[in-house]
This record gives structure tokens, sequence and C-alpha cells, in this order.
């Protein structure tokens, strides 16, 4: 699921990120850089996020909850949900720390 914005924040997303729970992650395999909350002491399931700044006033999350590891070796599917009530659940969380942010005046999610 996706969330836009546009308006400047007051803190970067990565900071908003941080702040709402989740740690920064480079991908060994693609160098990619993302976000992930576990969600138990294992290392899946976890939230994980894509943020896409397009210009300094409008930005975008992406997110999804993994459910496992990829299956097989050197495939990057996986148990991937992307509007199960979970994950619907967690991006209204997530709208409510980026609205937060927004500078007033400014707003649009």
């Amino acid at each position: 699921m996706k969330l836009r914005w546009q308006g400047n924040l007051q803190k970067n997303p990565r900071q908003i990120l941080e702040q709402a729970g989740y740690h920064h992650f480079i991908d060994p395999n693609t160098a990619q850089a993302s976000f992930i909350m576990r969600l138990g002491r294992g290392y899946y399931p976890r939230f994980h996020i894509y943020v896409r700044s397009q210009t300094p006033k409008k930005g975008e999350l992406n997110l999804h909850l993994d459910q496992k590891h990829p299956s097989y070796t050197g495939q990057t599917k996986h148990s991937g949900e992307y509007e199960s009530p979970q994950v619907q659940k967690e991006l209204a969380r997530l709208q409510r720390w980026i609205k937060y942010y927004l500078i007033a005046g400014e707003q649009k999610l």
C-alpha cells in the first residue's frame, strides 16, 4: 500500500520512520535501502517500507508485510501482503506520524 504526502516535513522521512519504530535496512543482495519493523523476535514477519521522495515537498511510502523469507535461492519473491487489514492498520498509523510532522498550512495526504 502506498502513502503519499505533499508539503514540507519538520523531519526527514528516515527520522520519522525511526521514531515510529522502523530500522534502516540495506539489502545485502541488491544494496537497495529500505526500512523494516519486525513483529516478533524473529526476522519474519516484518513490515517493509520503501521511501521515494520525489521532491523536497512531495514523497511516497510503499508498505507491505513480509511473512517469510523467499523460498528458493536466487528468488526475490516472498510471501508479501500489500492490502491486508494488518497492512491497512499500519499504514493508518504511519499516516498519523507523517501528518504530525507536516508543517501546518502545507498539509496534504
